[in-house]
């Protein structure tokens, strides 16, 4: 956002180099890591911090959302996104939640997730798709046509297949047109179903403030009841999509409801 100084950002190179370090990233407040030089910094280090939810099978995502609330060009993150998913460093997905929300994944995420289903590498469809559709196909929609052209290169292909793949949760049919299918999460249900009531929840508790703010640092202590998907995760989204604003104040980042 215009409001969140980038003074912050020259210290997320030094994290560059150590994407994964979990630990270290999850201990640092999100006041002092809100912000990052480039596109593939703050993936690689909201990666890391994507929480850990219980009884839920699902590889760590960033939403399209969280780039834009850091990195304060949102045309800088939609030029270097197209240019990773052109390299095949990641896989953007369109989410099933009502709005205009889309995920990244790191195609390395998306792919060790597939493969720890050893009950469907068993089966050669899940092996034409992994090898024929997900190389070729960059895009966050397929159609019947294609989906069916795509996999007939690995081998003969019928309507179980594809029945078999949208049961994987690898595709979902789209509403509008039942011979389009999105590309999708496996097990992102749950998530989605907590993302959007985190939204509801967090922008209810602060339009109850008596001016619609907070300090970060105090609201980030703060625990959800109905989202798996700790407050710093939502604070990402909901300050990327515009529905919060941030302003400095000498104590520190005030986190707004951001006017309509």
């Amino acid at each position: 956002m215009e409001d969140t100084a980038l003074s912050r950002s020259s210290g997320s190179r030094k994290r560059q180099r150590e994407p994964d370090s979990g630990d270290s990233d999850q201990s640092l407040s999100l006041e002092d890591n809100l912000t990052f030089s480039d596109t593939m910094v703050a993936l690689r280090i909201m990666r890391a911090q994507f929480p850990h939810i219980e009884k839920v099978s699902i590889q760590p995502f960033v939403l399209q959302s969280q780039l834009y609330s850091s990195v304060k060009d949102r045309t800088q993150v939609d030029r270097e996104l197209e240019s990773l998913k052109r390299e095949k460093a990641l896989r953007v997905f369109k989410l099933n939640t009502g709005q205009d929300d889309h995920a990244i994944m790191l195609i390395d995420d998306y792919l060790s997730q597939r493969m720890e289903e050893k009950k469907q590498d068993d089966l050669p469809v899940f092996e034409w798709f992994k090898t024929h559709v997900i190389s070729s196909k960059l895009d966050p929609s397929i159609g019947h046509d294609e989906l069916c052209s795509l996999l007939s290169l690995g081998g003969k292909v019928k309507e179980e297949h594809v029945s078999l793949l949208i049961n994987a949760g690898l595709l979902t049919r789209q509403l509008i047109d039942p011979n389009m299918y999105w590309f999708a999460i496996p097990n992102v249900g749950p998530v989605l179903k907590g993302l959007s009531q985190g939204r509801k929840e967090l922008l209810s508790l602060l339009n109850r403030r008596k001016f619609k703010e907070m300090m970060m640092a105090t609201l980030e202590k703060k625990r959800l009841r109905l989202s798996p998907l700790d407050m710093r995760f939502h604070l990402r989204d909901l300050i990327g999509s515009g529905h919060l604003r941030t302003v400095e104040a000498p104590s520190g980042l005030i986190v707004k409801v951001a006017k309509d």
